[in-house]
């Protein structure tokens, strides 16, 4: 049949017509906004696209809203220590140093995932709302990696303690888990803090210098922030410090190791307000508008304050920096985005499903519940007071400052939870409806001479009292508030009055006394240890604290925590506090005698150690020392045991005593046993070489000592280097 043509000169118009729009919308669809493109192609156009105001305003942490291009303001500032932070409802799991004593770095990868998640379903909830409100995003300034040099130190609770092999250990995992691992799509944004070199004092830490050997900065203070990078994280903070005179957010020293060496290709975030530590502070540079321009140069790329904003464009009206380099600082924080999916349909996400019921589920309260009882580290439990039978006691006495209390349960950078078992409750919990559970706060943090609850300790067959710290005494400048040195400690020692607290109830009851014991850091134990059967170190637990204590006391599970930090006998031992110089810190350089050891924690049953497969007896730089053991359950308990394998070194200038240098937790089963196959590469085992200012692996006679803490020694083997 032959169509008219009319009909065909229609038909064309119509055909024509629709062409037309089909390129029209093609070409309205921004090269930035097209998922088909690589990150990397995106990016670029999106800074052709920006002008140079638009672009200074994306380096700030709050970000402006660039309506013509349909980018909306962002926050980047959002905090994940130890579960979403300060945004409301979420799984408060243990504060790091806790976590961090678990010495499982598989279950802290699995918490990640699920605070990962958490902060997803945050984020599409507060997207769909329209709120691009602060700390409901997806870049998380987490986790602390700085090393816990000195027990003095308020934010040592924040980190996973002072070994920089446990610490890249814990901290890669922590990276892992939070980012996910599908690096085209980013399920959040994690941050290696505080770089560097960056462990105290809290007063004044806006001027500090921090002056550190090179074998010290590349041996201790840089380790862990290596790991993380090579493990992908995604972005690295800056500290407020000067570490050798050079402030760390514009260190030649420091961003030339981790953008040229190391090839950081992430974002570089500045500490708050540390812009104007320089030039206010530190007078490294005299002005504003200088710092920015420096700031830039250096390799910052994200500013927590609002410095660059207010200050770069008078910087490159005086030349003093280009339009390239501004788009050079902004490139890295454009990429972040779009690997999150901030310029995507957020339908199209993979993460698109997480909501309400994603947060604080039955299986993250369970998780938090496994991390918090993990965690707790049995210090003494004299003639095996521990556990305690059930159904052979009729009356519990829970007492203490902090048996019900949420401070000592959600520690600092913490989130909320509507449910918090504090310890009285899951004491009570646990024990039944048939056992009288008392509980009396008992004495207050500075009342020496007047205590409550004494006469129950009397009338009751166990008595746990729950003192120690609490994130008031210890942390963040400006935030403990009770703190007697601005958030840091003077000293080991407890309050005194839980001490004369202690001894008021020794003296009232020979019947058990088991003191739970809180806090962020190492305490002086030799000041409760007379007047107690039972000590448990419980750190900041979170908010399934009460139920993880309740499963070791009642014996549902043994003790498996390892401290994480040395327990020494008084600071007098240790240099003082503002030396970065590791001489006499840690178990690495060390001597002096310790009550408890790094590493050190008992449990309610035994392990023996016997070789399977011995070391070789020489090695070569490129070699891998490979062992196996067979560890056996040897007591009446099922049992998580944490195999720690040290190297000692030969004995040459400047060379550790010990260190960490492989370590794996495993379970068995009372009169079971297990093998263990470990290995170290050699070239871990390399030191720095001031004079070639190179790395070494020095030949010699070396040690390979396996046991359950830094002092044990259940096996050794020999071996030379050559």
């Amino acid at each position: 049949m032959t169509i008219p043509k009319p009909l065909q000169a229609f038909a064309y118009s119509l055909l024509m017509c629709c062409s037309v729009n089909t390129v029209i919308d093609a070409q309205e669809i921004a090269a930035y906004k097209n998922p088909a493109l690589s990150h990397e192609e995106r990016a670029e156009d999106l800074l052709k696209q920006l002008r140079l105001e638009e672009k200074v305003n994306l380096l700030g942490y709050q970000n402006k809203a660039v309506p013509r291009l349909g980018i909306p303001a962002y926050n980047w500032w959002n905090e994940a220590l130890h579960g979403v932070a300060r945004a409301g409802e979420a799984t408060v799991f243990p504060q790091a140093i806790g976590m961090a004593a678990t010495f499982d770095d598989t279950l802290l990868q699995t918490v990640a995932d699920a605070i990962s998640t958490e902060a997803r379903a945050k984020f599409n909830i507060a997207d769909e709302q329209g709120a691009h409100r602060q700390y409901f995003g997806l870049t998380f300034w987490s986790p602390n990696i700085n090393i816990f040099r000195d027990p003095r130190w308020g934010r040592g609770q924040e980190t996973y303690g002072e070994d920089p092999y446990l610490t890249g250990r814990m901290g890669t995992a922590f990276v892992h888990g939070l980012q996910g691992n599908d690096r085209q799509h980013l399920k959040a944004a994690a941050c290696a803090k505080h770089f560097a070199v960056h462990s105290g004092p809290e007063k004044g830490r806006g001027s500090f210098n921090a002056i550190v050997t090179t074998k010290d900065l590349r041996e201790t203070y840089l380790p862990a922030f290596n790991d993380l990078v090579n493990a992908g994280v995604e972005t690295v903070m800056g500290a407020y410090n000067r570490v050798n005179g050079e402030p760390c957010n514009t260190s030649k020293t420091l961003i030339g190791i981790l953008r040229k060496e190391w090839g950081f290709k992430g974002h570089l975030v500045t500490d708050c307000g540390a812009l104007d530590n320089i030039w206010h502070d530190h007078k490294a540079i005299p002005t504003r508008i200088e710092v920015a321009a420096e700031a830039i140069k250096r390799g910052v790329n994200l500013d927590c304050s609002t410095l660059l904003q207010e200050e770069l464009m008078e910087a490159f009206k005086q030349k003093l920096v280009t339009e390239k380099e501004v788009d050079q600082a902004l490139k890295p924080l454009l990429l972040t985005q779009l690997k999150l999916g901030f310029y995507d349909d957020p339908k199209a996400s993979p993460y698109a499903n997480y909501g309400v019921d994603s947060i604080r589920n039955v299986y993250h309260v369970n998780l938090a519940r496994e991390m918090a009882r993990k965690s707790m580290v049995l210090l003494k439990n004299e003639n095996q007071v521990l556990p305690l039978a059930k159904q052979q006691l009729k009356s519990i006495f829970v007492t203490g400052p902090g048996a019900f209390n949420a401070d000592v349960l959600l520690a600092n950078y913490r989130g909320m939870s509507s449910n918090l078992v504090t310890f009285a409750e899951g004491i009570s919990k646990s024990a039944g409806p048939g056992v009288a559970v008392k509980y009396e706060m008992g004495c207050t943090l500075d009342d020496t001479v007047h205590f409550g609850g004494i006469n129950n300790a009397q009338e009751s067959d166990v008595t746990l009292a729950v003192i120690g710290l609490s994130p008031l005494m210890e942390g963040e400048e400006g935030d403990a508030f009770l703190s007697r040195n601005a958030a840091d400690k003077l000293d080991l020692s407890f309050p005194m009055a839980h001490v004369a607290f202690l001894k008021a109830l020794r003296a009232a009851t020979k019947k058990p006394i088991i003191a739970v014991v809180t806090g962020g850091s190492a305490l002086d134990m030799a000041q409760i240890e007379p007047y107690t059967d039972a000590i448990i170190m419980a750190w900041y637990p979170g908010e399934q604290g009460g139920n993880a204590l309740a499963d070791l006391v009642f014996g549902d599970y043994s003790p498996s925590g390892k401290l994480p930090v040395t327990f020494y006998q008084s600071v007098k031992d240790l240099p003082d506090y503002r030396n970065y110089n590791m001489t006499g810190r840690t178990y690495r350089y060390f001597q002096k005698p310790v009550p408890y050891p790094f590493g050190y924690g008992l449990s309610y049953t035994n392990f023996s150690y016997q070789w399977n497969k011995q070391p070789e007896k020489r090695y070569r730089k490129a070699d891998t020392l490979r062992f196996a053991v067979t560890i056996a359950n040897t007591g009446a308990y099922a049992g998580d045991e944490v195999v720690q394998a040290y190297i000692q070194y030969p004995q040459l200038p400047g060379m550790p005593f010990k260190e960490l240098k492989q370590f794996k937790r495993i379970s068995i089963p009372k009169g079971g046993q297990q093998q263990v196959q470990l290995e170290i590469p050699l070239e871990k085992l390399q030191k720095w070489n001031e004079k070639k200012q190179a790395w070494e692996l020095y030949p010699g006679n070396y040690e390979l000592v396996l046991g359950e803490d830094a002092q044990d020694a259940k096996l050794t083997a020999s071996f030379q280097v050559h």
